[in-house]
């Protein structure tokens, strides 16, 4: 018999039965602006969304050298892109802040880890889980330290050959992990989002939550997924997707996000379980519209 592909992520369970759970990736909108970070995190409570996600790296050891001193124009004037990777981090301090806070408005964060000293940082706060972002699927010493953690793991795979992807599985294992369909670009065309590979991962890995991080423009791919059968789905929530930032285009503003979660519930409610009944509120057109009420089995 198939284990249900079921996950407990802080109080709630992911996966089947379950209502789709719905992460409002604020990654690095914020532009390392703790104030704006607020407002994105307001932003996705008003929206309904179950939890807010960021990202964290160790610019030193995420950025390739021969990058550091290319020259880029950012709100901080031209500088660097190792300087300018520098101001999209948040402190200790500023995570704390957003621990406390979302705890005071109570929605869950977490945060993709991008090297092992990031990862160090953010279990300072035992988050609820951790996502492994498509760009690091592939580093062995960072996917065998964050299962160390035995926290639930979110694996995107953008970029990944299958065969990537299940060596990243056997390095994790099932017990705590949820697997999510991704195209790693921003944003994404439609013919690239390849949204029947939900099926194909419930298919290859039963027992794992399958879900969907999506970088397209619009809500209707994210809605497929939903029908799809996506136990969870992540977008990109921005204040205004014409702001500075390499995420914002394949970003959703906060009324988008607002008309995806009511969609995503309306979905819900509209799939059923699939046993087919006659509901009471058919009876009456049974009565008015049907003239043979039933065929006699012989």
């Amino acid at each position: 018999m198939t284990k249900q592909a079921k996950v407990l992520v802080g109080n709630r369970y992911i996966g089947d039965g379950e209502p789709v759970y719905i992460i409002a990736e604020i990654g690095i909108n914020h532009n390392g602006s703790i104030e704006l970070a607020k407002k994105l995190i307001d932003g996705a409570i008003f929206a309904g969304c179950d939890a807010v996600k960021f990202q964290k790296r160790t610019p030193e050891l995420c950025v390739p050298k021969d990058q550091w001193n290319i020259e880029r124009d950012t709100p901080w004037g031209r500088i660097t892109y190792i300087e300018y990777r520098h101001k999209v981090e948040l402190s200790f301090d500023e995570y704390k802040e957003i621990d406390r806070y979302c705890k005071e408005k109570g929605i869950d964060w977490f945060a993709s880890p991008w090297d092992e000293e990031a990862l160090d940082f953010l279990e300072e706060f035992e988050p609820i889980a951790y996502k492994l972002a498509s760009a690091t699927i592939t580093d062995e010493k960072l996917l065998k330290k964050v299962k160390a953690t035995k926290r639930p793991v979110i694996l995107s795979t953008g970029m990944s050959t299958i065969e990537e992807i299940e060596t990243a599985v056997k390095i994790l294992g099932t017990d705590k992990l949820l697997i999510a369909q991704s195209t790693s670009t921003y944003p994404c065309k439609l013919d690239e989002l390849n949204l029947k590979v939900i099926k194909t991962y419930k298919e290859k890995f039963p027992g794992i939550p399958i879900g969907y991080s999506g970088h397209e423009t619009g809500l209707a791919p994210t809605l497929a997924a939903v029908a799809l059968g996506a136990s969870f789905v992540e977008r990109h929530i921005t204040l205004d997707r014409a702001m500075w930032g390499t995420d914002q285009a394949a970003s959703v503003e906060i009324g988008g996000m607002f008309r995806l979660v009511k969609d995503i519930r309306d979905i819900e409610k509209a799939l059923g379980d699939g046993i087919k009944r006659v509901y009471e509120s058919e009876q009456s057109n049974i009565q008015k519209l049907r003239r043979v009420k039933s065929i006699p089995i012989s």
